[in-house]
């Protein structure tokens, strides 16, 4: 590139707008955050295309040529730092400012901006600072376009760096600063992903607690003789049962688990949220559930991320009634014979909360579902909750929709893609062993936690099979050799060595053995790329579950 003018995007050499308006280049897989960056950048004044994978965003750069590419780090199909690197290497006058949704050290963007990058923020940011960010970036660009052009006349060269060496000083000056007021924007969001972090950290601390409990009221059952201790600890199990659910909900919170899209009843749903609701919501709240008779309520969604939607429209429709009111959630099935605005023609299941509270203007209602915009007072509100609630209704093949007006409540419907009810059979119904008792094979079971491992252990000898048992993948090694077992029962999260790596190490050893993961939250997905045709158990789990996975590992074993 020659000249003092930017070709590449059409910015000024001073990284404002001139006659043409910059382009950038939006890289980013979540449509919601992709969405908020683009329309953000727009208003700014900036040309802006969007993509939603690496190679997308390649074959952009091979017809734009922008100045400016805003890269997240995870995509689907090429890593953010990968598609930086080629970038950097085949068009490397272009500036990349790299972003991240996810809660990074400072190795993290020390990784980031190694691999090319010139600059890096973290999600969500603030609509300001990314404007800010992006001139900042642009002004370098221009600089240095301006410095290349420099060496083409060795008479002005002297009095142009000068003069170019002064304005970046005050360039940098002006970033130091911007530096710093950013940091202090980001605090606050930094804390909201740690708290998930924690969250999400807890849930599956109280998922081994969980699972301890269950273990040792399934062993006090095999010994209980007296029907009025057994039915005290089915009640237990019970208990527990709905504090997996709750764990489950707490993972959702903290984003700590992806969505999994499959059929949900959601009468069942909505019934079982029902306590939970009216615990979250005043006193002088009347609460009412309200479900279409005769109707097969199954949605294709994700279950946990819909009671976090459900969840989220409550609790925006409790700060909407400060002096009391009645919130009413409504669940039918709707046809479209027709596509209506981002609707296509089909069947779906609405579920529909309506309250009694103070509404919207027009013009918040129309902002209501943007990312980050919210009425509320600051450290009251983040703006993601409808955010959330309409990400989840897109994803489930279907939309969301708002009506409100100024004193009358305000109404939000969940358009979700109805699905089968003959789809809701339990996977163990479909697939039992004929018999779930063992003859003698041998498990080797691995996990930190005591309780865990001694119940686990006891179970499965009571139930006919002979077991080791180890508290860490090295222990676990040792005794693979001498033992030789025929299934491996581990947790996922192990002390030094991770439940994967000994998986793998193992497999290599036998390619065959059958691996079953026990944990509480992991991603199955993951985990059959990682280690092909493993199991997954999740915490805390009933005996029948534990006998049957066990045993179909021994019989497809044995069938092979």
């Amino acid at each position: 590139m020659s000249g003092s003018s930017i070709n590449e995007g059409g910015a000024g050499a001073d990284g404002t707008q001139g006659s043409n308006a910059a382009t950038i280049l939006n890289v980013d897989d979540t449509e919601p955050a992709r969405y908020a960056k683009n329309r953000t950048l727009r208003y700014a004044g900036f040309e802006v295309v969007d993509a939603g994978t690496g190679h997308e965003a390649l074959a952009q750069m091979e017809a734009l040529r922008p100045a400016l590419v805003l890269l997240d780090v995870r995509l689907p199909d090429i890593n953010g730092i990968e598609v930086c690197k080629q970038i950097k290497q085949r068009w490397p006058t272009t500036m990349v400012l790299q972003t991240s949704a996810t809660f990074t050290s400072a190795a993290d963007r020390a990784r980031g901006l190694e691999g090319g990058a010139d600059a890096y923020l973290i999600q969500p940011i603030d609509p300001d600072e990314l404007v800010a960010a992006v001139r900042a970036l642009l002004r370098l660009h221009a600089a240095e376009s301006g410095t290349r052009a420099l060496n083409e006349s060795l008479e002005r060269r002297i009095e142009e760096r000068t003069r170019a060496l002064h304005q970046a000083n005050i360039r940098l000056i002006e970033q130091i600063a911007q530096r710093e007021r950013a940091e202090a924007v980001l605090v606050q969001s930094q804390k909201m992903e740690a708290i998930g972090q924690l969250t999400g950290s807890m849930a599956h601390d109280f998922n081994n607690i969980l699972a301890s409990m269950v273990g040792y009221i399934h062993l006090v059952q095999r010994m209980a003789g007296d029907p009025k201790i057994s039915a005290l600890l089915d009640k237990a199990l019970a208990a527990a049962e709905r504090g997996k659910q709750l764990t489950l909900r707490l993972l959702a919170f903290s984003r700590s688990n992806d969505l999994v899209t499959g059929p949900i009843d959601v009468r069942t749903l909505l019934l079982g949220l029902r306590d939970w609701l009216r615990q979250a919501v005043e006193s002088a709240i009347v609460l009412n559930i309200e479900l279409q008779e005769g109707a097969e309520l199954v949605a294709v969604t994700d279950a946990n991320q819909l009671e976090l939607a459900i969840l989220n429209l409550v609790l925006n429709a409790k700060d909407a009634m400060p002096q009391g009111g009645s919130i009413s959630i409504e669940a039918r099935v709707q046809r479209l014979a027709e596509p209506e605005a981002d609707l296509l023609p089909g069947a779906y299941v609405v579920i529909t909360v309506t309250d009694t509270g103070t509404g919207m203007t027009p013009e918040v209602a129309a902002k209501a579902f943007d990312p980050f915009f919210t009425t509320k007072p600051v450290g009251r509100g983040t703006g993601l909750g409808l955010a959330q609630v309409a990400n989840v209704a897109r994803l489930s093949r279907g939309g969301a929709r708002l009506v409100s007006e100024l004193g009358q409540g305000t109404q939000v419907s969940l358009w979700l893609a109805a699905g089968s009810g003959a789809e809701l059979a339990p996977p163990q119904e479909r697939a039992l062993p004929r018999t779930l008792a063992g003859c003698g094979e041998r498990v080797l079971v691995i996990d930190d936690e005591p309780d865990i491992r001694r119940t686990m252990a006891e179970l499965l000898r009571d139930n006919g099979y002979e077991v080791l048992s180890a508290a860490d993948g090295g222990a676990a090694l040792s005794a693979y050799a001498d033992f030789s077992p025929q299934v491996l029962l581990l947790d996922l999260g192990l002390p030094g060595l991770s439940g994967i790596e000994v998986a793998r190490r193992l497999r290599q050893l036998s390619p065959s053995l059958p691996i079953i993961f026990v944990s509480g939250h992991a991603d199955r997905e993951l985990l059959w790329t990682a280690v092909p045709g493993a199991r997954l158990l999740r915490k805390p789990f009933h005996t029948e579950e534990l006998y049957a996975e066990v045993r179909r590992c021994l019989d497809e074993r044995q069938e092979a």
